[in-house]
């Protein structure tokens, strides 16, 4: 089959791929084998058409804006911290909730001066403190953001949120919140033009889905 005719859908191993394939399911789209235990990157599918990616969360909306792939499914969270270029963002599937937020520790004093905060969401917090016109200085980790403030790197994190208990084990807790999050339907913009047919199928589909989801829960 031609690429013309061909979809490919950029997923991530975990929650969100979980929570997907019920959703992809409903949509007619099925992989031909079990994801999460072959260490294949690209699998076929029910369909002829649709193809399905492996890939990191954080570069699903990368591939999807170069045209690696025609569609994903990305946290709000990597999509506010890659800032969503070349993307459309069609559908809000409604699965794999949370909350993104600042967080640190328990009873600490109030802070004076230039404070120092810990996540892999760099862009996110900076456009976060410059919107309350407070500078901050930004240190880049890629995971165990609740030991940052406990050794002193940090004065605060940003991170994820679902229950929050790492967080109160690591004796900090939730401050601010920044954004609920939820995973996306992202879509490529030349994708939507030259395939439009398949792809708009594929939104209507999967929100159809999403809503009956909705009712069932």
């Amino acid at each position: 089959m031609s690429s013309s005719q061909q979809l490919t859908i950029a997923l991530s191993k975990g929650r969100i791929l979980d929570d997907t394939l019920p959703l992809l399911k409903a949509a007619g789209i099925e992989p031909q084998e079990d994801l999460n235990k072959s260490r294949k990157l690209i699998f076929d599918t029910s369909r002829d058409d649709v193809k399905l990616l492996i890939i990191r969360a954080t570069d699903v909306p990368t591939y999807v804006q170069h045209g690696a792939a025609d569609l994903g499914v990305a946290g709000k969270d990597v999509l506010m911290e890659h800032g969503g270029k070349g993307l459309y963002e069609p559908l809000d599937l409604e699965i794999a909730r949370c909350k993104l937020m600042t967080a640190g520790p328990v009873d600490a004093p109030a802070l004076s001066g230039r404070l120092r905060v810990a996540t892999k969401f760099v862009n996110v917090a900076r456009r976060y403190y410059a919107a309350q016109g407070q500078q901050v200085d930004v240190i880049k980790l890629y995971g165990s953001m609740e030991l940052a403030p406990l050794v002193g790197l940090a004065d605060r994190i940003i991170d994820v949120v679902d229950t929050g208990n790492t967080l109160r084990a690591n004796g900090l807790e939730p401050q601010e919140l920044i954004a609920t999050i939820s995973s996306r339907l992202v879509v490529n913009k030349a994708s939507m033009k030259l395939k439009h047919g398949k792809v708009q199928e594929l939104i209507e589909r999967l929100g159809e889905a999403v809503v009956n989801s909705r009712k069932e829960s």
